[in-house]
This record gives structure tokens, sequence and C-alpha cells, in this order.
């Protein structure tokens, strides 16, 4: 299982199209939308959001969150392995 949270909003193709290389990757893979409305590069509320839903999903579930101030820059990626999931996002201490 994958789940999204995203500064993205809705009205532009970016949240179909993260989807879009997910599936391309692994078709079958389960995608949840937590929200894409996270305040614009709001780091800190993307965190407390994080904190409030990632104990309710199963062990080994994938959580991308990607609220950047730096998106599209060369800011690198992080991946951290915890006992009950994995995070995914930029470096930026989300």
């Amino acid at each position: 299982m994958i789940t999204l949270l995203t500064d993205f909003g809705t009205k532009d193709p970016y949240v179909g199209a993260m989807k879009g290389v997910i599936l391309s990757i692994n078709p079958e893979a389960r995608i949840v939308d937590i929200a894409h409305e996270v305040e614009p590069q709001d780091i800190r509320g993307a965190a407390f959001c994080m904190l409030g839903y990632l104990d309710y999903f199963p062990r080994g579930t994938v959580h991308v969150c990607v609220v950047d101030p730096g998106v599209g820059s060369s800011r690198r990626a992080v991946a951290i392995k915890t006992r009950d999931f994995y995070l995914v996002g930029p470096d930026n201490g989300v």
C-alpha cells in the first residue's frame, strides 16, 4: 500500500502524474490519497498531518510525502525504513 500526502492541490495534473508513475512501476499498487491540499510549502503542517495517520495503516505501507519549497530543484530524496513502514520524500525535514 502507498499513501500520498502533497501540497500539489487537485486543479493540476501533478497528483495524477505521480499515480501514473507509481502504477507504471507496479500496476497492482494500492494507492491511498491522504491529502493534496496541504498549505503550499508547509513542511511543519505536513509533518503534523503525517503523525495523525501513520499508525492507521498496515505494516509495510509506503508513505510518500511531497511538500517541498524546493520542488523541482536538485534537492535529493530520502527513504527511511522504520520498524513498521517506509517514509519517502524530499530531504527537507518532513
